[in-house]
C-alpha cells in the first residue's frame, strides 16, 4: 500500500475519533454562544431593574462589588427560586456566609435546575451534611504560618493572603473557615510583618498574593503591596492569586493594568471552572491581561456536578487558549467542611487526563493535582503510561492503548570497546 493511502486510512481513523466531542460540545453551553449571550442580556437587564441601576454601573467594578447579593429574598426574585429554598439559603447562611456579584448572577440560567453557575453560587442545604472526613483547614494553614498573613509550604515560595473579601464567596471555597461576616484587609501590622520576613529570607523568589482576592483590595492599597514586595532585591515574580476575571471582569480596568505594567514580571492565576464562564467579558478581561503582558494561568477545580466531565473540560481549555490563559492545573476539590457535595473520585479525574492527552493541544492540557493534607505539598496526578521498565527497555502506552517499546539507557560505541 501506497505512503498517502496509508496516510488517508489513518485520517479517516483520527476523524472517527473526533466525532463524539464534536457532537457533545454541542450540548455544552458556552458564554460567548450567541444564544448564551441573548439570555444573559434578558437577564441583566432583569437583574439591573430590581436592582435600580444603569449600564454605566454596570461596568464599574466598585459598583459590583458594593451591589453583591447577599439576601435570599431577592435572589430568589431574580432566579425564581421556590420558598424551600430560599429557607435552605438562610439555613446555611447561618453557618456559612454567600454573596453574589450581580454580573454573575445573570450568567445563570433560571430554568436549568442543574445549571452550573448556580451550582457554584447559590447555597445549598447539602453544606450542612458534615462528614467525619472534612475539616475547616484541609491544608493546615494554621501550622505553616510563620509570620504575618504568610503561608509557607515550599522552599523558595510563599503566600501573603491579604484579604479576606472575595467578589463572590464560591461554595466550594478552600478558605470558608476566614470568610466571616465582613470583608476585612490585612491590617498594616500583618502586612509589615509579612514584607520583613519575605526581606529576611533570601531564599524567597516567587511570592504569591491572595486571599480571599486581592482585586477586591482598593487600586491604590494593591499599588503599594506590590511596589513593597517587587523593591525586595531576591523576589523575581509575584503572582496573584484572583477570580474576579471570571466573577467580576469588570475589576480589569485600564487602571489595574497601568498598576500591573508596573511591576512585572507579574503573572495572574484565576479560575474559570466551566465553559459558560467564558463569556464575551471575562474574555475582554482576558484580553487585557494578554495585552498587557501579564500571563494567565487558569487553575480549574475539579466539582460535582460542574466539570467532572471529559468534554466539558476539553472545551473549556481550548477555549482558554483561544483567550490566551493556559490551563495549568486541575485541583482535586480538598476535604472542606461544607463540600461534600462537590467532591468526586480521583478517577473521574484520572480519566479526564486520558481523554485528554492525544485528543487536543499540550497547551491544552493542564496539569492534574491533589494537595496532600496538612500542607504537604502538591502531588502530580498522571495516567499509567509505564508498563514496564528494565535497564535496556521501557514499555509505553500510547494515548490511544497501543503498547511499544522504546530503549532505556542509550548506547555509546565507547560501550561496545
Amino acid at each position: 500500500m501506497d505512503s498517502r493511502k496509508i496516510s488517508l486510512l489513518r485520517a479517516e481513523e483520527l476523524e472517527r475519533d473526533a466525532l463524539p466531542y464534536e457532537a457533545a460540545k454541542k450540548e455544552i453551553v458556552r458564554g460567548n454562544s450567541p444564544v448564551f449571550k441573548d439570555r444573559y442580556m434578558a437577564q441583566k437587564e432583569r437583574v439591573l431593574r430590581f436592582l435600580g441601576a444603569t449600564e454605566d454601573d454596570w461596568d464599574d467594578w466598585r459598583w459590583q462589588l458594593r451591589n453583591r447579593i447577599e439576601d435570599e429574598e431577592l435572589l430568589g426574585e431574580v432566579l425564581g427560586l421556590t420558598d424551600g429554598e430560599k429557607r435552605s439559603i438562610a439555613r446555611v447562611a447561618e453557618h456559612y456566609r454567600w454573596a453574589i456579584t450581580p454580573y454573575y448572577l445573570a450568567l445563570i440560567d433560571p430554568q436549568n435546575p442543574q445549571d452550573p453557575i448556580k451550582r457554584m453560587a447559590v447555597p445549598q442545604a447539602l453544606e450542612l451534611d458534615l462528614d467525619e472526613l472534612g475539616c475547616e483547614d484541609p491544608m493546615d494553614e494554621e501550622h505553616t504560618n510563620p509570620a504575618g498573613t504568610i503561608t509557607r509550604r515550599y522552599p523558595d515560595r510563599l503566600i501573603i493572603n491579604v484579604t479576606n473579601s472575595c467578589a463572590m464567596f464560591c461554595r466550594h471555597c478552600q478558605r470558608r473557615r476566614r470568610i466571616g461576616e465582613c470583608d476585612q484587609d490585612a491590617g498594616a501590622l500583618l502586612l509589615n510583618e509579612s514584607i520583613e520576613y519575605i526581606r529576611a529570607h533570601t531564599e524567597l523568589r516567587d511570592i504569591l498574593i491572595t486571599g480571599g482576592d486581592p482585586l477586591t483590595l482598593r487600586s491604590g492599597y494593591l499599588d503599594d503591596l506590590l511596589s513593597r514586595v517587587r523593591e525586595i532585591p531576591h523576589v523575581e515574580i509575584i503572582r496573584l492569586g484572583t477570580r474576579t476575571p471570571v466573577t467580576m471582569p469588570q475589576r480589569i480596568t485600564p487602571g489595574l493594568i497601568d498598576i500591573l505594567k508596573q511591576h512585572q514580571p507579574i503573572f495572574l492565576n484565576t479560575q474559570f471552572n466551566h465553559p459558560q464562564e467564558m463569556t464575551y467579558e471575562s474574555i475582554g478581561a482576558l484580553k487585557r491581561l494578554a495585552d498587557a503582558g501579564v500571563p494567565v494561568g487558569n487553575q480549574m477545580v475539579l466539582l460535582e456536578g460542574v466539570n467532572n466531565d471529559k468534554y466539558v473540560v476539553r472545551l473549556l481549555n481550548q477555549e482558554l487558549l483561544k483567550a490566551r490563559a493556559r490551563p495549568y492545573y486541575i485541583f482535586h476539590a480538598k476535604q472542606v467542611i461544607g463540600t461534600t457535595h462537590f467532591r468526586t473520585s480521583v478517577d473521574d479525574g484520572i480519566e479526564i487526563m486520558e481523554h485528554l492527552r492525544g485528543h487536543t493541544s499540550g497547551m491544552a492540557i493542564p496539569t492534574y493535582i491533589i494537595n496532600a493534607p496538612g500542607g504537604l505539598g502538591k502531588i502530580p496526578i498522571l495516567p499509567q503510561y509505564i508498563q514496564h521498565m528494565d535497564d535496556d527497555t521501557v514499555t509505553l502506552r500510547t494515548w490511544e492503548g497501543k503498547i511499544v517499546q522504546f530503549p532505556n539507557k542509550p548506547k555509546h560505541p565507547a560501550d561496545n570497546a
